[in-house]
């Protein structure tokens, strides 16, 4: 039900979801946390996002679930983390965004931060948990294998998965006391690398902060003066000068629109791109080449365009198997597949242990 819903769905809903099943239990029932044992014992992977010590609340903690699933590897995402002294605390995707020092860097100079413009702290999460279920994965395989090898419980906190890619934040701070401040479109301490306006009221990007590039980038914008002075030869004697490059650099993107600056650039090979827009993204050809804008049927009966699958293999390609089910739209189904008869099932909806 976020965002913008369409026949009672949100169309986010059929990104998140497709090429799953939804089985609706009601896990603070007896019943309930049952079914969820016999799912977890032939499953590979369990990943949950309650607040700690709700599953050992269920008598679902990992070594309980693990007696009947050795193998099993557990995936927990939370604010802050299993342990320490916030890991009772409610988080969330935001709130990790703050503490991980990525909110403080988010905007203008002197101004409040802001939002990046999608959960990033929570898909940051989400990437970090994969990764250490592959790794555990991969472990566990080369150990022994799913009935042999051990499983084991991989901790991700949102505000630590931000942190992760703070690259330089903390030694910076550490070894010179520099706090880094927001910079709004500009690379700090990596010249010239920002955003310019142009003469249709486009934005584009431009990086011309390689040694080489830069003096393609000044030839290409008539400031051949720029491009072979001695003391912008290098990175640290152009961040001294960024302010000055920067306008130079404007004063000629604001002169032509973007397509004839990006051509320019693009044949002298200095990085460019504009800033784009949905309508941008859906309509570029390159996107349509990839395939990473794919068509989906909903079990609605509408098609929407949906992103195509990231990351590409090539010997065994994603694909868009099955559209984003409803809500316990498939719970007879995955009941039964477990051994539970019609009348088991009905007897389990009848108490409201399953939807």
């Amino acid at each position: 039900n976020w965002r913008l819903i369409k026949d009672g769905t949100s169309v986010w809903w059929q990104v998140q979801s497709r090429n799953k099943r939804s089985i609706a239990l009601d896990l603070r029932s007896k019943d309930g946390q049952d079914i969820a044992k016999r799912l977890v014992k032939g499953a590979d992977v369990l990943i949950e996002n309650f607040r700690p010590g709700t599953l050992e609340g269920w008598g679902m903690s990992y070594e309980e679930l693990a007696k009947d699933n050795p193998g099993l590897i557990m995936l927990r995402i939370s604010g802050y983390g299993q342990t320490g002294p916030y890991r009772d605390l409610p988080g969330f995707g935001s709130i990790g965004e703050a503490m991980g020092g990525l909110r403080h860097l988010t905007g203008e100079p002197a101004r409040v931060p802001v939002r990046c413009g999608i959960s990033i702290g929570d898909t940051l999460a989400a990437l970090h948990g994969t990764i250490g279920v592959l790794t555990a994965l991969h472990h566990r395989n080369a150990n022994g294998g799913r009935n042999g090898g051990k499983g084991q419980v991989i901790d991700v906190a949102l505000h630590e998965a931000v942190f992760n890619v703070m690259e330089s934040l903390v030694p910076e701070y550490s070894a010179f006391g520099v706090v880094r401040e927001p910079a709004g479109s500009a690379l700090p301490g990596i010249a010239p690398s920002n955003a310019y306006r142009c003469g249709d009221d486009a934005v584009v990007l431009i990086a011309g902060n390689g040694d080489s590039i830069f003096k393609r980038l000044m030839t290409s914008i008539g400031r051949d003066d720029l491009g072979n002075d001695p003391a912008l030869a290098d990175n640290a004697g152009r961040v001294r000068r960024v302010n000055e490059l920067d306008q130079a650099i404007e004063a000629w993107t604001l002169q032509r629109p973007a397509a004839e600056v990006l051509a320019i650039l693009g044949d002298v090979r200095v990085p460019a791109g504009r800033v784009y827009t949905a309508k941008d993204i859906v309509e570029d050809p390159h996107f349509r080449a990839r395939d990473m804008i794919l068509q989906q049927q909903t079990r609605d009966g509408y098609t929407v365009d949906v992103p195509g699958v990231v990351p590409k293999l090539l010997g065994t390609p994603g694909s868009l198997r099955t559209s984003a089910p409803g809500l316990g739209d498939d719970s007879d189904a995955v009941l039964g597949e477990i051994g539970f008869s019609a009348h088991d099932i009905a007897a389990l909806r009848g108490r409201k242990v399953v939807a």
